[in-house]
């Protein structure tokens, strides 16, 4: 594949999972305006996860909510591969709970919530990172043009 075309298909990715992230969290709940979610009442509600399945779920959805865009960001973009550029875009997170509580959708505006998403992406944003460095220099390592035949 032509780098161009790798770029188009990372650009058309990225956008998808974008549109995926608005439809998931950016959906009227039939409500008006928005709540505030009281910070210490979630983390208190998220370390019972263990024995709560709603909140296992919303723990684990907003902690992997940004994952495939953050790949698909650190793919595309080269520079989002140094940390001082990752975590602001990761911080971008943030973005989805000023949205709900700027849109009257009737969302719980949280920000737990926005943390979750943050160091989702962050984390896995930096794997992906690591990974693609590794990969970079595993392939400039100088060949054996000498060995036992």
């Amino acid at each position: 594949m032509s780098p161009r075309n790798r770029l188009l298909v990372l650009d058309g990715a990225l956008v998808g999972s974008l549109l995926v992230v608005g439809l998931l969290t950016l959906g009227p709940t039939g409500a008006a305006g928005w709540a505030w979610g009281d910070p210490v009442a979630e983390l208190h509600w998220y370390a019972g996860a263990a024995s709560s399945p709603t909140a296992a779920a919303q723990l684990v959805g907003n902690l992997f909510l940004l994952v495939p865009t953050a790949v698909l960001a650190v793919l595309r973009e080269p520079a989002l591969r140094r940390p001082a550029a990752l975590v602001p875009a990761a911080a971008a997170g943030m973005l989805i709970e000023l949205l709900q509580w700027a849109l009257p959708l009737g969302r719980v505006v949280s920000p737990v919530d926005a943390l979750l998403n943050g160091v989702g992406a962050l984390v896995v944003g930096g794997l992906t990172a690591v990974a693609l460095t590794l990969r970079t220099a595993g392939s400039r390592r100088p060949h054996r043009v000498w060995g036992a035949a």
